[in-house]
């Protein structure tokens, strides 16, 4: 098992990753600059120990895993660069074409990982030549092969599904509400479509302190559709959706929760 894991950073899906590290009997370190008061607690109930800049935390590590939002994922890369004795794992939701400039900026000590699942039960599925060190980290790790952008690959086609869908939810039950017909509407999902209308109810709230995030993974996907020769028109309309949730957009009945998203950015 390796001495020292990092995990940057310390959000929802990060902080549950360190905790099951943790609980595995890895130390794990971190580094929180500019991160707000709720997530040095979540990582310090994680069981995560602070350091003192991204540089420190570097130099701890022996495996390193990047989960930070989408549009983060390649600056992380350039600031920590490559380094001979790292194995740098990005675990962040983006395209194939993505993640593989992430690698060519790290090189050869690379794993690609996409994270299905919720931050305490969270499946890695992993790929690349060095995927197999990640076995002893003592996850849910599900192994794809050689290939480095098969595990984002699966990702982007596993939140296209989830995270499509959702966007859908919100823009139809909005577009309900401007008709004047959100009862009409809402009364027949629940009498012909239960199960969807019951997963929206819940997946709509879910995903508003999250919208901020979910906009370039929306982007992510559109490119790797469009890149095999697929329409990405769906998934930047599910971008756009996202754009206006953060302007303000909600269906009616539904709360925003401010300070919890103001919070979450941090």
């Amino acid at each position: 098992m390796p001495r020292t894991v990092a995990v940057v950073s310390a959000g929802d899906m990060g902080s549950g990753v360190g905790r099951l590290l943790v609980q595995g009997g890895s130390r794990v370190v971190t580094w929180l600059g500019g991160r707000s008061q709720r997530t040095r607690r979540r990582a310090e109930d994680a069981g995560m120990e602070e350091l003192a800049d991204l540089a420190a935390v570097v130099r701890e590590a022996d495996v390193l895993l990047s989960i930070v939002p989408p549009a983060h994922a390649l600056d992380l890369a350039r600031a920590v660069g490559p380094q001979p004795d790292l194995l740098y794992v990005d675990c962040n939701a983006v395209s194939p074409a993505t993640v593989r400039q992430v690698a060519d900026v790290i090189g050869q000590h690379f794993v690609d990982v996409g994270i299905i699942g919720a931050p305490a039960a969270p499946r890695l599925y992993a790929s690349g030549p060095q995927a197999p060190e990640l076995a002893s980290l003592g996850l849910d790790t599900r192994f794809l092969g050689d290939q480095v952008g098969d595990a984002s690959g699966l990702k982007m086609c596993y939140a296209a599904f989830t995270k499509g869908l959702t966007a859908l939810a919100t823009e139809l039950l909005a577009a309900g509400d401007r008709l004047g017909l959100a009862e009409p509407l809402r009364a027949e999902l629940e009498d012909s479509q239960p199960m969807l209308y019951s997963w929206s109810q819940r997946a709509i709230p879910g995903m508003v302190p999250k919208a901020y995030r979910w906009i370039v993974e929306m982007e992510e996907i559109a490119a790797t559709f469009a890149a095999l020769g697929l329409t990405p028109k769906m998934l930047e309309g599910a971008a756009e959706v996202y754009r206006l949730v953060e302007s303000g957009l909600l269906p009616a009945g539904f709360v925003r929760p401010d300070e919890q998203v103001a919070d979450r950015r941090r």
